[in-house]
């Protein structure tokens, strides 16, 4: 019996580590191939839009502090680039299940006893967000970069200034974008 018990063990372990990566952050960047991103090296923003007041700020510092580590400096206004963001979120519902073991198999009802034991399987609303930045050439006002980034909250709101922080990173991990005309 304890080396069935550590069977399902290691089953429910590998099925939990299986399952993270459905719940990791997936970033997307795509950008305008004949931009020339030598150019622009001032930035505005020209709006933040999201259900929670409290994130525009946080949208805003994340995004200051990756671009001007990549030298862009923000101007109040008529920066090369104007940047745009939206933060976009839904409940995803979420179903947990609990198994009370596994019932028939003849431990404890003999062989034709059947049956699987009790299951609970409760339902929870998870917070999904996701966070779209876009860049503009000011002067032409075409679209020159977008990133996307998922999975940008979490249902902890302590957490979410580290997710968000970590989902812009992952955005601009590669800007600017090398080639252009």
């Amino acid at each position: 019996m304890a080396s069935f018990n550590n069977f399902l063990q290691s089953i429910t372990l590998g099925s939990m580590l299986l399952a993270a990566p459905a719940f990791a952050q997936q970033v997307s960047t795509d950008y305008d191939h004949t931009a020339n991103f030598s150019q622009y090296h001032t930035y505005s923003w020209h709006q933040v839009k999201t259900s929670n007041p409290l994130d525009v700020q946080r949208i805003k510092d994340a995004v200051d502090r990756d671009l001007s580590a990549k030298g862009w400096q923000m101007v109040p206004s008529g920066g090369n680039v104007s940047v745009a963001a939206v933060c976009a979120t839904h409940n995803q519902q979420e179903y947990t299940s609990f198994y009370d073991g596994l019932g028939g198999f003849g431990w404890r009802r003999g062989w034709g006893g059947g049956g699987f034991g009790e299951t609970t399987t409760t339902v929870q609303q998870i917070p999904v967000g996701t966070l779209v930045i876009d860049m503009y050439d000011t002067a032409t006002k075409k679209l020159v970069w977008r990133g996307t980034a998922s999975e940008t909250l979490s249902s902890k709101p302590e957490k979410n200034t580290q997710k968000l922080d970590k989902a812009v990173n992952k955005l601009f991990e590669k800007f600017p974008p090398k080639g252009g005309a």
